[in-house]
């Protein structure tokens, strides 16, 4: 690849690195682990590419293995994670469009609704803002709620409000409770506000801007945000009625609740596994349907830009237009009023391909080196190169070198996917010339 991406490729990565080895070193001081809780450098590791890469998967308990301290460490590598990605994600797409030139960028940026290349400074600006106020909004009504339903004191109610407002926006799914969001299932005070925070924070900041100039407006939207929108709805949706029509039957895991809790806990049953990884069920006993539908839940993912992983819903529907173009018999792939490059489906195409080579290549080490259920193997799998953090608790039980290579596919799947994205869409050469054409079998 050229110098064109390099630097900004080596940025991402330099920087996330750098940031792994700081979290690394502060969850090892005494300060951040409770009395009798060991110092091992491999849980310290694992837990900081977790939060760093706003996954959520746990090797320790984080309610009772970390301090305040270490918990507040947790968060703020949440954060870095979180808003640092969506930042050089955003400032990466801006020099993907700069690289068009001025024409194209200007064309580009009347399309997008997005800024220019100068526009680092307020890139920045409004996703710090973005994640203020509605971190704040969603940590005020989970604080009220915890002391007044859950008799906690202010101090302790105002901290989970924080962490899990900071954990939810950042589609991170770390939890200060033992058994995650599983007390909570019926509880819509909390379930909502954090589904809320989790979709939010998935979409992406070009999304929510482009939202919040026109969201009366769809017919004007860009493809990307109709895109993003749209699939993320659609998803939503169908997530959530297989989460119940699975998980309602007898011996499911909401089949004890009533109409409203049921519906609580396939709502977020449909919307934490793209990807916030919070559970308000406990996985180790869904159905193997539901175990399915979530992991290929998580393997698409979110929005680009944003705090979400996976391939990315955009990716996603560009392939499936692309197909439905060719059953269809079309010459061009169209969305709405706009056709979509030859360039776009083929970045789209190679990102899905990487992806599925990676989790397959992991998988088959993974499941080398120990005896647990398929199924299980390839849900954690899919979850640490998604980022999502939604376990069947096996994490814990893995050895230490199954446990490398999930740390391995979060970190890919965090950094890995948008220098990857940033790379194919730079890397574009023009030939002069056309070599001779040739049909071969396909099917």
């Amino acid at each position: 690849m050229g110098a064109s991406w390099a630097r900004p490729a080596r940025l991402v990565t330099a920087a996330f690195a750098v940031a792994a080895v700081v979290g690394t070193v502060l969850l090892l001081l005494p300060a951040s682990r409770t009395p009798g809780s060991p110092a091992d450098p491999m849980v310290a590791a694992f837990t900081t590419v977790s939060a760093l890469c706003v996954t959520g998967l746990i090797t320790v308990d984080t309610a009772t293995y970390w301090t305040p301290f270490g918990q507040a460490v947790i968060l703020a590598l949440i954060h870095v994670g979180g808003a640092g990605v969506m930042a050089l994600a955003t400032l990466l797409a801006l020099t993907v469009r700069g690289r068009l030139g001025i024409r194209g960028a200007l064309v580009a940026q009347a399309e997008t609704h997005a800024g220019s290349l100068g526009d680092v400074r307020r890139v920045v600006g409004r996703i710090v803002v973005v994640m203020l106020v509605v971190e704040t909004a969603v940590a005020v009504v989970l604080t009220a709620r915890f002391r007044a339903g859950y008799d906690l004191g202010w101090p302790t109610a105002l901290w989970h409000g924080v962490f899990h407002a900071g954990s939810a926006f950042n589609n991170a799914g770390f939890a200060l409770w033992t058994d995650n969001l599983i007390p909570f299932v019926a509880d819509g005070w909390i379930i909502l506000p954090l589904v809320v925070a989790v979709v939010l924070g998935g979409l992406g900041l070009p999304v929510l801007r482009e939202l919040r100039r026109g969201w009366r407006r769809p017919s004007r939207w860009s493809v990307h945000t109709r895109l993003t929108v749209n699939g993320s709805l659609v998803l939503l949706v169908l997530g959530t009625a297989l989460f119940w029509l699975f998980e309602s039957a007898a011996g499911g895991t909401l089949a004890q609740l009533g109409p409203g809790g049921q519906a609580l806990g396939a709502l977020a049953g449909g919307a934490f596994p793209r990807t916030a990884g919070f559970n308000s069920v406990d996985y180790a006993l869904v159905s193997d349907e539901t175990e399915t539908v979530t992991t290929v839940l998580m393997f698409i993912g979110g929005g680009s830009a944003g705090t979400a992983g996976g391939i990315k819903v955009t990716t996603f529907l560009v392939l499936a237009y692309v197909v439905l173009a060719e059953i269809r018999g079309e010459p061009d792939v169209a969305i709405g009023r706009r056709r979509i490059s030859t360039s776009v489906q083929r970045q789209a195409l190679a990102v899905v391909v990487l992806a599925l080579t990676l989790v397959t290549t992991s998988l088959v080490a993974v499941m080398a080196l120990t005896d647990l259920p398929a199924i299980d193997l390839t849900f954690e799998v899919v979850s640490a190169f998604a980022t999502v953090g939604l376990s069947t608790g096996i994490t814990a039980d893995l050895p230490a070198s199954a446990q490398l290579i999930l740390m391995v596919l979060m970190f890919v799947g965090r950094v890995g996917s948008i220098t990857v994205a940033s790379a194919l869409a730079l890397n574009t050469h023009h030939r002069h010339y056309r070599l001779p054409e040739e049909r071969p079998i396909v099917g």
